[in-house]
């Protein structure tokens, strides 16, 4: 069973709605007394999706985080449990409230500004319990369904989903990475004219960048590392491990890792997503979809 919550606004609607297309059985704005009497019942052929949010009628952080504690509890042994919180910017929360002119649930007769400063608040408590955490501030509805895909479309695989982020320090970190490495002391192709405008995902940048006397040890050391983690993360029993990778700029040297990475650990049977977060935003901007 996956809870689905977050601030309205973030995506929810639309997670549940991939859930449905997946094959899950999904139940919205069911009231939190109730749930327990669902799971008493008989067991579920399927398996299940409950969103969650501040217009239940009896919604708290409390009974929301004590239903989560209780099932983890042994109350139901065989059920398996997940909180997916979906997270957003608020300036972005905003934004989407200001394009569809709706009201916010917690402040129907004030400025959305004031709802979504509410809502964040009351959910902190839920955010730091989450089991998984997707942040859809820079996300399409497209890119929200194929993260969704990633982590729920394959119930029966047995393998850790490993998400692979390259991005430029100097918008910040991507929220929810669970490891992070600068690459910035390797050669940045950006000096030579010839690749300046050339990405990561090129041969001749990562070319490049591998002939730096430092990036074998580097590499060699981040691929280790990650070999010797995964196995302990699936006996662990997590779900999913998230890297990510920095420079200055987020289009050669943090690309041409993740790319490598990658390709490294998808050849060594693991399942392995790529997210280039600046490279997607210029494609965004551009209004061209991402040639590769």
């Amino acid at each position: 069973m996956v809870l689905i919550t977050g601030p309205s606004g973030a995506g929810r609607s639309t997670a549940i709605r991939v859930l449905e297309d997946l094959g899950w059985e999904v139940i919205d704005n069911l009231p939190l007394s109730l749930v327990p009497r669902l799971l008493d019942g008989p067991p579920h052929g399927k398996p299940l999706a409950l969103g969650l949010d501040v217009r239940n009628r009896d919604f708290s952080t409390d009974a929301l985080l004590d239903l989560v504690e209780r099932r983890h509890s042994g109350a139901h042994p065989d059920l398996r449990v997940e909180l997916l919180y979906l997270d957003c910017a608020p300036d972005v929360l905003q934004r989407r409230f200001s394009e569809t002119r709706r009201r916010h649930p917690l402040a129907p007769a004030e400025s959305p500004t004031e709802g979504i400063a509410r809502e964040i608040d009351l959910l902190a408590p839920v955010k730091l319990r989450a089991d998984l955490l997707i942040d859809t501030s820079e996300l399409t509805v497209h890119d929200l369904r194929a993260d969704m895909d990633r982590w729920f479309g394959s119930p029966t695989a047995d393998n850790l989903a490993v998400s692979l982020h390259s991005f430029s320090y100097k918008r910040g970190l991507p929220r929810g990475l669970d490891m992070v490495f600068d690459v910035r002391f390797l050669r940045n192709p950006y000096w030579d004219d010839s690749l300046r405008g050339l990405d990561g995902r090129d041969a001749p940048v990562q070319a490049y960048v591998a002939q730096d006397t430092r990036y074998e040890p580097f590499f060699d050391s981040v691929a280790g590392l990650t070999r010797l983690l995964l196995p302990a993360y699936v006996a662990e029993g997590k779900a999913h491990l998230s890297i990510g990778f920095g420079c200055t700029g987020g289009q050669h040297r943090s690309v041409t890792v993740t790319e490598l990475l990658a390709k490294t650990l998808a050849e060594e049977g693991w399942r392995v997503s790529i997210r280039h977060r600046e490279l997607e935003r210029r494609a965004a901007q551009s209004g061209a979809a991402e040639p590769r």
